[in-house]
């Protein structure tokens, strides 16, 4: 059992993955296709849900693990970060932060 449990958070962590591309390639381009720049770290993801043209729900997808995508913006460079299955910054093996610039 326990071999069974490790892939079921192996494929949340690829999930959360795929979820952060999806995020990073369409709402955020679609912004700075229509703005001719990311939102700022301050404004954050929630600026992509003032209206429904980024999410057809007009909500952000959370992780794996039901939490909120942190979004940094440092001059033009984006990263997306879930702080995975232990929901706190750091973090080792299983519970490490996934980050967007780390996914394959």
């Amino acid at each position: 059992m326990p071999s069974l449990t490790g892939k079921g958070e192996e494929a949340k962590r690829n999930l959360v993955c795929v979820q952060m591309k999806s995020i990073y390639d369409g709402a955020l381009d679609m912004y700075k296709i229509k703005n001719s720049v990311y939102p700022s770290t301050e404004e954050g993801l929630a600026i992509l849900t003032k209206t429904s043209e980024y999410f057809k729900d007009g909500k952000m997808p959370k992780d794996s693990w039901g939490e909120e995508f942190i979004y940094l913006n440092d001059e033009g460079k984006i990263e997306l970060i879930s702080l995975g299955a232990d929901k706190k910054e750091g973090g080792k093996e299983g519970a490490k932060d996934i980050k967007l610039s780390e996914c394959k």
